[in-house]
């Protein structure tokens, strides 16, 4: 277990999909790579690599000036469909890693998604910035689901 960091920051989001979608989502590669840290509109991921399991690994890439910046993460936690816990870096900006639990909680029709993101003390000046970007990427997971096909 990661121990607590200081810098906590709470994003929430509803969805009128449902957990399971929802939860999915983030675990298939063919799937997160149209939201899950896409920088560019319309534009997937050039890289999704997903070792779903506790302990397993995550890297996805974007391409961004014929770079790929990559998002690493080890599973640390995977509850299907309520819950989901990662560890988060960017190598190529830092050497730190945070810590991300999402939460899902079903609701009338669809659910509601409350991330925590943990960041070391040097992620203060990062803080809402981090929150515009967890926000536009859950907007986009929203649009995503709402118009891909279900399965």
């Amino acid at each position: 277990m990661t121990p607590p960091r200081p810098v906590t920051l709470t994003v929430t989001h509803r969805f009128k999909a449902s957990a399971e979608r929802v939860f999915d989502a983030w675990l298939d590669p063919a799937k997160a790579r149209h939201w899950l840290f896409v920088t560019r509109p319309n534009t997937p991921l050039a890289r999704a690599e997903v070792d779903a399991r506790v302990g397993g690994c995550f890297c996805f890439a974007d391409l961004r000036e014929g770079e790929e910046v990559e998002h690493r993460g080890v599973f640390l936690e995977l509850d299907r469909p309520r819950r989901l816990v990662l560890t988060l870096s960017v190598p190529k900006y830092s050497a730190n890693v945070d810590r991300v639990t999402v939460e899902i909680a079903p609701q009338d029709t669809g659910c509601v998604l409350t991330l925590t993101h943990e960041l070391g003390p040097e992620g203060e000046p990062w803080r809402e910035r981090t929150i515009q970007g967890w926000a536009q990427l859950l907007d986009l997971l929203g649009t995503w689901l709402d118009t891909a096909p279900h399965g």
